[in-house]
């Protein structure tokens, strides 16, 4: 039996506990909202107060979210989000709807971004959004349509079409580039590290110790919390990175960087997949799709 609408928080609460949690800011919220930090404020302990938990732990400048917290704005934020597209929808029937794609940092600026420029001239009427987030979203949230997915094997229960898969080499800016990364290149080089140990295959500790050089060391090491900073500190001449091959191929074929050896075979079952929202699919959507799966095609050819 639903539960009545009487009891449920009052709509104006829940938007307030969004706009905070979106920003986990109360003032940056407030500013959003076109209110004064006291009545964000004043909303906030209201709606703890209604649902009997606390939803945010706060410390000096600055808050969190409590467990609580999190599981409400994880359902609340999506439904607000679908909420506002439907009015705009509705106040606005003219106005297009940009097909929304959502993928990895790295992968928006290194792989997406700049093929965009390509799709628009093919494709003037539609417009795409680019959600860069390293977090998974769900399809439609944040009103999410397409997401390229960087997991072990097919996403579950999410209908996906393979793009490709994972092989690393070695790159670096043309400057540094004039001898293979071996023995006795490696001690005068500076190496780009990704610094997520939850991908060792990205690490260098893994690849040299793979190639035999785990007893050697570097001049030195720079790491980047961000993939596409390794690259653009590749582009910089700072040193050199273990490039993702499918993300950097385009560097390679006009020179920007060069490769230090031969791209190693694919070391990890991950990949990066292409999933689409199953049930609201626009023909825009469609379109989107299909050219990202044959920007994918291309890039392996």
């Amino acid at each position: 039996m639903p539960i009545p609408l009487a009891k449920l928080p009052p709509l104006d609460l829940i938007r307030g506990f969004v706009a905070v949690a979106r920003r986990m800011s109360i003032t940056h919220a407030a500013h959003d909202l076109h209110l004064t930090q006291s009545a964000v404020s004043r909303q906030i302990r209201a709606l703890e107060t209604h649902l009997g938990v606390a939803l945010f732990t706060r410390g000096f400048r600055s808050i969190a979210l409590t467990p609580e917290g999190a599981q409400l704005f994880r359902l609340a934020d999506p439904w607000l989000t679908q909420l506002g597209e439907l009015g705009e929808r509705w106040r606005h029937p003219g106005r297009r709807q940009p097909v929304t794609v959502s993928t990895t940092i790295g992968v928006a600026a290194l792989w997406l971004l700049p093929r965009l420029g390509a799709f628009q001239q093919a494709h003037p009427g539609i417009d795409v959004r680019v959600a860069a987030d390293n977090r998974v979203l769900p399809l439609g949230q944040d009103g999410v349509d397409i997401a390229i997915r960087y997991c072990r094997g097919r996403p579950a229960g999410e209908p996906a079409q393979w793009l490709f898969g994972e092989a690393v080499v070695p790159v670096a800016h043309p400057s540094l580039a004039a001898a293979p990364l071996d023995a006795a290149n490696l001690p005068r080089q500076v190496l780009l590290e990704f610094d997520d140990p939850s991908r060792p295959w990205l690490q260098w500790d893994e690849w040299l110790g793979s190639h035999g050089m785990q007893a050697l060391r570097p001049r030195g090491m720079l790491r980047f919390n961000q993939y596409d900073q390794v690259v653009q500190a590749a582009l910089a001449g700072q040193g050199v990175a273990l490039g993702r091959l499918a993300l950097v191929a385009p560097m390679l074929a006009d020179g920007r960087l060069r490769a230090l050896g031969a791209a190693a075979p694919e070391q990890t079952p991950l990949s990066y997949w292409l999933v689409r929202h199953p049930r609201d699919r626009s023909p825009d959507t469609e379109i989107v799709a299909q050219w990202l799966l044959e920007q994918a095609e291309a890039g392996q050819a």
